[in-house]
């Protein structure tokens, strides 16, 4: 596992996809928090995090997907999973050291952010006027949030041989796990307590739980167990070589 999480790295970092990953994403929410006026923190009147974990889910939709979509459309393609395959590797070492390495990348796109964190911490006031439990719990959020969205890229990856097309339907289902059992749920059909449940189906229900800092064991559950689902489902698809 861990010889797949270092060269998945390290093919991250010896091409642009690494760099660009992290430019990407600094360069669209320092803008997005510092620069345009009506989403800027400077012209908040107190001191907050909020915009940043409110936008990160929408970058991430799109971003992840780009990371993984050649995790394993590029191998299908180019035939290099079947020589994988005669290594001394289970498709559970392969998977999990993909889904770590572009977990990582995810991780080092956020590490930067801390500098928003100290630089609303200082700007604050008085200057630590920030509510700091909320905003290491939302960053716990936005971690488990990739693992579940590298998850979902992961398993679309298998199933094709096109990244396009991997890129697309990752972002598609990334949309609809994240939104679409909210949207599902205000629909007119459900009684009762039923839209409740539709809506605890869905990712944005227990991410907005887990920002506002209080960390719940259901949540912690919902969120690897849906990782876990989606990595299954991904060794099922490599499971089809055999069928």
């Amino acid at each position: 596992m861990w010889s797949i999480y270092r060269k998945e790295l390290n093919s991250f970092f010896s091409s642009l996809i690494g760099y660009m990953v992290i430019g990407v994403f600094l360069l669209v929410t320092g803008l997005v928090l510092f620069v345009f006026p009506d989403t800027s923190l400077l012209e908040y009147n107190y001191a907050t995090l909020g915009p940043l974990f409110d936008l990160a889910p929408s970058v991430f939709l799109f971003l992840i997907p780009a990371i993984t979509m050649r995790s394993f459309a590029e191998e299908n393609q180019a035939g290099t999973i079947e020589l994988l395959t005669t290594k001394p590797l289970r498709d559970l070492d392969i998977t999990l050291g993909k889904f770590l390495a572009s977990l990582t990348l995810v991780a080092f796109a956020l590490l930067p952010t801390f500098i928003f964190y100290y630089t609303v911490y200082e700007l604050g006031m008085p200057r630590g006027n920030l509510d700091s439990g909320a905003a290491m719990g939302s960053y716990l959020g936005l971690l488990l949030l990739a693992a579940v969205f590298v998850a979902i890229g992961l398993w679309v990856s298998s199933l094709t041989q096109n990244q396009i097309v991997a890129f697309i339907l990752g972002a598609f289902f990334c949309f609809l796990v994240y939104s679409g059992f909210d949207y599902f749920s205000r629909l007119p059909i459900f009684v009762g307590r039923a839209d409740d449940l539709v809506a605890k189906l869905g990712i944005s229900y227990h991410y907005a739980s887990i920002s506002r800092g209080l960390i719940d064991s259901r949540d912690l559950v919902y969120f690897l167990s849906a990782a876990a689902l989606f990595l299954a489902f991904t060794l099922v698809s490599l499971d089809r070589r055999r069928w």
